[in-house]
């Protein structure tokens, strides 16, 4: 059984309650849970602002001009970070956490059985409740169980 989460909506404690549950009724599952990681183009852009993040914040910082480098104008917001700098590296810092916060947050809580995905919160849009989650590894288990002949055409139900 292997759950993917949305580790920064904090599924993580959902995967390990609802791992404990199944460990209690069916011990002879292995369970496994990691992070469901959001698609490439929105983990790119969230690597590079978190980059972004630490190149203006240390530019502020030392007082490294990045606009006078590149034979820009100063901007008068920039005079502000550098005068305020605590101020703005804390702004900029909170700001892009959320950007990027926002950007890997996929709301994800999928759960595969024998890698068949079983549920999908992205599609159905809400967690399973337990007893849901229950009924569904019974009734995969009950599928995967071998079937012995009784008669020619008849088939028989191991138990």
């Amino acid at each position: 059984l292997k759950f993917f989460y949305c580790y920064s909506c904090g599924y993580r404690k959902v995967f390990e309650d609802y791992a404990n549950i199944i460990r209690q009724k069916y011990p002879e599952i292995s369970i496994t849970g990691s992070n469901y990681d959001p698609p490439g183009i929105h983990m790119l852009i969230a690597r590079i602002l978190g980059l972004l993040k630490m190149v203006v914040i240390v530019s502020i910082l030392s007082g490294i001009n990045l606009f006078n480098k590149f034979g820009i104008e100063t901007p008068s917001w920039w005079t502000w970070c550098t005068e305020n700098k605590i101020w703005s590296c804390m702004m900029i810092f909170f700001m892009t956490n959320a950007l990027e916060g926002h950007f890997i947050s996929t709301g994800a809580f999928e759960i595969l059985l024998n890698d068949i995905p079983v549920w999908s919160k992205l599609e159905t849009g809400r967690i399973p409740q337990p007893p849901e989650l229950f009924q569904i590894i019974d009734n995969h288990m009950l599928l995967d169980d071998p079937m012995e002949p009784m008669k020619p055409g008849f088939f028989k139900i191991k138990n």
